[in-house]
């Protein structure tokens, strides 16, 4: 996979680095020289398989959809994230990088959360580890993801409400920046997704790649052949698409097609499609692909989801798309939700409205019958219940 790995700088072709206040310096190269050690090391790798086996309850299953794949003409399984503990990928990461504060001897955990999902998985990992957990999050969020914020704290986290900006993901990113500035030397920041200044973007990568991996061993199972037609998820900042993708980038007969958000349409003024409209600056310490105006002021994003409405994008994202290697396809709040409710009637699952984007893929692509498709159902929709019985009051 040499081709799209990091370099030893932190950069995918043009896009990640590390971009930091000089406070946190020490901090995030001790991170750097670290991780791989203690990621490589057999104590840790066993730590972390047997927590991912016993506590998350890994593999989680490849499912052929039966009715879903009738409609759409071909091979449809859904890589179920979702029956995951606490509800979706999140926990692949903080389990990994939970074991590995510890080791770092950190004693305080801070996080950002939008969808609240992250900020579960980091509650629920602390509580496990008997870690001090704070979690950031936008009140916008806090309003429209109340049961995770509840879950948060029956867990025992500090939830802080951010009422900066749109009071959103970015702005509950930024304040814990500025937390991890305050307290550098026993906070360790568990960063969500493939986003932040190097090592996180590889870091969250590689502890997200077990998605791929079991999914490569299930599909010889069920396809007698590693790899499929499509690999298809939803990218926020794109933590489970980087998971659901990373071993599979280097296969070019595997077609790699991500789906942002796009919210009320891309020229709306009100979306996160971020690889549609965004360009080069620095955002959270890394160089990508951001939403910003002329002079460089980073535009509020908007999406009915709460994880995907982020102004910028993993770098490793930036660097597949500019190099050709992946497909990204803006899916409005009406498409995921008529996906969501598609997947509700046909197979019995209701989806998280993230994870509702990748399904909104399956109507703008034509499939043949042959085509193996996977879709990564990246989280459960608990947590989105008000708002999907809002939209069916008003249908």
């Amino acid at each position: 996979m040499k081709k799209f790995n990091v370099d030893s700088n932190g950069f995918y072709g043009e896009f990640g680095g590390a971009y930091i206040p000089e406070i946190l310096y020490d901090n995030v190269e001790k991170l750097k020289d670290a991780y791989l050690k203690i990621l490589d090391d057999p104590a840790f790798q066993k730590e972390y398989h047997d927590l991912l086996r016993d506590y998350v309850g890994r593999p989680s299953p490849l499912y052929l959809t039966r009715r879903l794949s009738e409609k759409y003409g071909c091979k449809i399984y859904l890589k179920r994230e979702d029956l995951n503990h606490t509800g979706a990928h999140k926990i692949n990461n903080t389990i990994g990088q939970i074991l590995l504060a510890r080791r770092m001897g950190k004693t305080r955990i801070i996080a950002e959360t939008g969808a609240g999902q992250h900020g579960v998985a980091t509650a629920t990992v602390c509580a496990l580890m008997d870690m001090e957990c704070i979690v950031y999050m936008g009140e916008t969020d806090i309003k429209r993801q109340h049961l995770n914020v509840q879950k948060m704290e029956m867990l025992g986290a500090k939830v802080v409400p951010v009422t900066s900006g749109n009071m959103t993901l970015k702005d509950a990113t930024n304040e814990a920046i500025r937390d991890w500035c305050c307290n550098p030397s026993d906070t360790y920041y568990i960063i969500g997704s493939v986003v932040g200044p190097h090592p996180y973007p590889d870091m969250v990568a590689r502890l997200q790649a077990v998605i791929s991996e079991e999914t490569r061993k299930q599909l010889k199972e069920k396809e007698g052949r590693e790899t499929p037609d499509y690999v298809i998820a939803c990218v926020g900042g794109g933590s489970n698409a980087a998971g659901m993708t990373y071993h599979f980038l280097d296969d070019e007969d595997v077609k790699i097609v991500l789906a942002e958000a796009a919210g009320k349409g891309i020229d709306s003024g009100e979306s996160a499609a971020t690889i549609q409209l965004g360009r080069l600056g620095i955002i959270h310490g890394s160089k990508t692909l951001i939403m910003q105006t002329e002079d460089g002021q980073i535009e509020e994003p908007y999406s009915i989801s709460a994880g995907l409405d982020y102004p910028g994008i993993g770098p490793i994202h930036a660097y597949l798309v500019k190099t050709g290697r992946s497909e990204v396809l803006s899916v409005t709040d009406d498409e995921a939700i008529k996906s969501a409710f598609e997947l509700t009637k046909l197979e019995g699952i209701i989806p998280a409205i993230e994870s509702a984007h990748a399904l909104g893929v399956l109507d703008k692509k034509k499939f043949n019958p042959e085509d193996v498709v996977v879709i990564c159902l990246s989280g459960r929709g608990d947590k989105d219940m008000e708002t999907y019985i809002d939209i069916r009051k008003s249908l």
